[in-house]
């Protein structure tokens, strides 16, 4: 019995029982041996590897619900050619101890890695991925990689030229074997085997030694893939050629039968769809690009009591910047002096500045607009609000929808049945259909071989699943994975949160009934001591009124009933029903109004004078401006909206009258809220929850797709699988709608690109296809399925 032996970091445990408990489930497991340290949040485990794998006993931990502490790196992968590289790759490394999930993304050439760091090392991985043919490392930044790929694009550019330059003579000698007279001259020298050998020679072994390299690789590593392909066709070809031109030798009057032109063609027609592959993939990530150039470039600090321009790579936390007007806020922080209006839409999609002063809060890369701020650097470099929603983009593009995996699969084993096809399609001609005619056989063979390359068929999600998720950060919309861009599409019902979502979540006054003029300044001026927010609301309806604001003589909180306080000489009562009757104001003939006002959701407050009741303030969290026309939308769509809050059923129902909305759960406890999703789960719904705060966490995880509004907590943010910049609701329709329609691109790009297999396939085994066309044909499926993916871009949610 092999030993192993292996610690895992573990995250969870609380006292010695939870040590206990693990370590007694583990040692039940058959050939483990486990020791678990509670202090050191560790255990020590001796398996053996023919019984138990790593990867079960962290399944096992983690099902008693606790965690085992993973990492995770993003790699650069380069010399993949097609979906079958990819596929290798990942399979490969989910193989290798230690490491929980590989996704290769062929697309985007990069490759994500979760695994536990006491197993396996990046050096592990990088060596594995070099064994296999291909090259790995660490991501780099994005201008390093941007500038290998300016690089890599050019040195393909003068070897696609290099390969049209020496192809289109060999390409010109074709119509020397038309069935018609052309007409056109035909020098003697082009005619030459010797000549076209040179020509030839130099696009199959210098052009084309990719093809060979990728082939050898895959070969070595008992797969197959496009190289395997091309090279196998193009090589038929070019040595069957080399054997005719050598039987003149001796023999001036034989004349040879020359395909140098159909090998040489076939790989410049595949470059030239490589080539504009690569322009258009580049397309791909512009949204990531675009968010890039939101970012400042520079940064105004304070040393030595002057201000200095730096790099903004250069900025720390808790450095004193000063954003002058017109300039970029650099960096997360808070405002130390100065007053100003900043432009954050780019953020939050509010089009509206917000006025900013001493002690709030400003976002990096939203844009100052017409006064000097001095603020305190408190996020910067990958931490800022910014750099968070590129690297949700980011790992949303890397990552696989479930079909992608099944294109994987379809490429993994369709290149060894293509091969097997092409040799008995190549037997069939040789011996039955035309005998003994070797160059027709050949052709069939490399038609059959050069049009099934599984390029287009490797490309068609991953491309699609790239600019659908930089479509949505240009809306607003990240999601974070490419499963989740493909789940939403399912969703036919949204459970909404109320407050903060629907609503504001913040009161606001919508009434304010003057029974005697003369006292709204003295009611403002009272409330402006309290800290409750029913009384924030009144003072910020103060401001906004430009009503004069006094200073009280003196204030007193009265909890849970309201406040009392002197302001200009008069005794100022402002509260519930039961501080009026503690403090004899009668209010009885007002009670009806107060009724109506609360039957609308509103809590209604009454404020007296000496004694004299003289106002009614009704208060209510206010619906957003975007809930109702979201909701139709949504109506419309075929979608179900339920909307779920904590709130008493009156007030609940007064605000799903105001959206729209028939199915409400009210008075709902925060722990309750995730039955709630499965209660509408059992009814066969694929639900969305969309919520903002700590309490929709559970709910947000539990939902088929969870919806976090981007201006909420950070704990339902990171519960939910897609975010919603700002608080605006029509960004849920929006994203349903983008994930239905990169769903339908998909599709188009799956049947497209398994059509000209399909329908190729059979057309050059019956030789109806001349090897040069089939070439054509397969670089330009894999150029229209990029293209097709690209039109995402230009739709309209």
């Amino acid at each position: 019995m092999s030993q192993k032996e292996t610690n895992l970091d573990i995250t969870g445990m609380t006292c010695s029982a939870c040590a206990v408990r693990i370590e007694k489930v583990l040692n039940k497991m058959d050939g483990v041996d486990a020791n678990v340290n509670l202090a050191m949040e560790k255990a020590s485990v001796k398996y053996d590897p023919d019984v138990t794998s790593l990867t079960d006993l962290e399944q096992r931990i983690e099902k008693l619900g606790y965690g085992v502490t993973k990492e995770k790196v993003e790699l650069d992968i380069s010399g993949m050619t097609c979906a079958a590289c990819s596929t290798r790759i990942e399979k490969s490394l989910n193989r290798m101890e230690g490491i929980s999930n590989a996704s290769v993304n062929l697309t985007g050439e990069t490759g994500t890695v979760e695994y536990n760091p006491a197993v396996v090392s990046i050096d592990d991985m990088l060596t594995k991925i070099e064994k296999l043919g291909y090259k790995g490392s660490i991501k780099q930044d994005r201008e390093t990689k941007k500038s290998k790929k300016e690089e890599e694009i050019a040195s393909k550019k003068r070897k696609l030229f290099l390969s049209i330059l020496l192809s289109l003579p060999l390409l010109y000698t074709m119509l020397a074997h038309m069935p018609w007279d052309t007409g056109l001259p035909m020098p003697h020298l082009l005619m030459n085997p010797w000549f076209q050998l040179v020509l030839a020679s130099i696009v199959q072994f210098y052009i084309g030694v990719q093809f060979y390299v990728g082939a050898y690789r895959a070969l070595r590593n008992k797969s197959a893939n496009m190289d395997v392909l091309v090279a196998l066709g193009t090589s038929a070809a070019f040595f069957y050629s080399v054997a005719e031109a050598f039987k003149t030798i001796g023999n001036p009057e034989y004349m040879p039968q020359l395909y140098f032109e159909t090998s040489a063609v076939l790989i410049t027609l595949i470059l030239v769809g490589k080539y504009f592959e690569t322009l258009a993939k580049g397309r791909t990530t512009e949204a990531i690009s675009k968010l890039l150039n939101l970012q400042a470039k520079e940064a105004t600090i304070i040393r030595d009591g002057e201000e200095v321009k730096i790099p903004l790579d250069q900025v720390a936390a808790g450095d004193t910047l000063i954003v002058k007007p017109g300039e970029k806020i650099p960096v997360d922080g808070k405002v130390i002096s100065g007053n100003s209006s900043v432009d954050e839409s780019m953020i939050t999609g509010e089009s509206i500045p917000v006025e900013k002063a001493e002690g709030d809060l400003v976002i990096g890369s939203t844009l100052n607009k017409n006064g000097t701020l001095r603020m305190e650097a408190q996020k910067v470099g990958k931490e800022t609000a910014l750099a968070g929603i590129i690297k949700i983009v980011e790992e949303a593009q890397g990552s696989k929808a479930p079909i992608q995996r099944m294109a994987d699969y379809i490429s993994g084993i369709f290149v060894p049945i293509v091969v097997g096809i092409a040799i008995m399609a190549f037997l069939v001609w040789y011996f039955f259909v035309s005998p003994g005619d070797l160059p027709q056989a050949l052709e069939v063979a490399i038609a059959i071989l050069v049009i099934a390359c599984p390029c287009a068929l490797g490309l068609a999600t991953p491309t699609s699943i790239m600019v659908g998720t930089g479509k949505g950060a240009e809306q607003g919309i990240l999601f974070k994975g490419g499963e989740y861009l493909e789940g939403a599409h399912k969703i036919n019902a949204v459970l909404l949160d109320k407050t903060g979502t629907v609503t504001k979540g913040k009161p606001e006054v919508t009434d304010v009934i003057e029974l005697k003029e003369g006292f709204i300044t003295e009611v403002i001026s009272a409330e402006k001591n309290s800290e409750h927010p029913l009384a924030e609301a009144i003072v910020e309806y103060g401001k906004k009124n430009e009503i004069e604001s006094l200073d009280a003589e003196s204030f007193s909180a009265i909890p849970g009933h309201g406040i009392e306080a002197v302001v200009n000489g008069k005794n100022i009562l402002v509260g519930t029903r039961k501080l009026m009757k503690q403090k004899a104001v009668s209010f009885d003939q007002y009670e009806e109004t107060m009724s109506n006002l609360e039957a609308e959701g509103k809590t209604a407050m009454l404020a007296a004078a000496d004694g004299v009741l003289v106002s009614i303030i009704a208060v209510a969290d206010t619906v957003k401006v975007s809930s109702k026309q979201a909701i139709k939308r949504l109506f419309t769509m075929g979608i179900d909206v339920y909307m779920i809050t904590g709130d008493n059923e009156r007030t609940a129902q007064a605000i799903a009258k105001q959206v729209g909305i028939q199915g409400v759960f009210a008075e709902v406890l925060p722990e309750e809220k995730a039955n709630k999703v499965k209660e509408l789960q059992k009814q066969g719904k694929k639900v969305a929850m969309v919520g903002d705060g700590i309490n929709d966490a559970p709910a947000l995880a539990t939902a088929d797709i969870g919806m976090a509004i981007g201006t909420g907590t950070d704990v339902a943010i990171e519960a939910a699988d897609v975010t919603l910049v700002g608080g605006d609701l029509n960004h849920i329709p929006k994203a349903i709608e983008l994930s239905r329609k990169t769903m339908r691109n998909i599709k188009q790009n799956l049947f497209w690109a398994l059509f000209y297999n399909t329908a190729g396939i059979p057309i050059a085994a019956f030789g109806l296809l001349e090897p040069w066309v089939a070439g054509a044909a397969m670089a330009f499926s894999s150029v229209s399925v990029v293209s097709n993916a690209l039109r995402l871009k230009r739709i309209k949610l």
